[in-house]
């Protein structure tokens, strides 16, 4: 597989994950914000809470599908280009905060994708 259609791929999901937000209500703010420390998926609002959404898409189970993929180095890089996003963005400072992780894998002939979102995924 060559990087160009690992990123297709990567951005589709990312869409897919934003619509199914948006769908419940939350407002997009920034798609693939990037900093020196990292890069943040989604950053939208859900009413008052600023969420930090990670997309991750395994077309495979194996070693654990897309939610085991956001171990602790990667909570730990996503925490860390948050912070410097609200360091960059003060006006969002002051709001509770949540971090997100929606794992997408490959559904069936029914439904193309399997969405799993799971709010408050991770603490630091």
């Amino acid at each position: 597989m060559t990087a160009d259609s690992r990123q297709a791929r990567g951005q589709a999901a990312e869409g897919w994950a934003q619509t199914h937000l948006e769908e419940h209500g939350l407002q997009l703010l920034v798609r693939n914000w990037r900093c020196r420390l990292g890069e943040l998926d989604l950053v939208m609002l859900d009413g008052d809470t600023l969420v930090f959404a990670e997309v991750r898409y395994r077309r495979h189970a194996a070693w654990g599908g897309a939610e085991s993929s956001v171990d602790s180095r990667k909570q730990r890089r996503i925490a860390a280009a948050a912070q410097v996003f609200l360091q960059t963005h003060p006006q969002w400072s002051r709001r509770p905060c949540r971090f997100d992780v929606i794992a997408i894998s490959p559904g069936d002939q029914h439904l193309p994708v399997q969405l799993n979102w799971i709010r408050g995924a991770f603490e630091l």
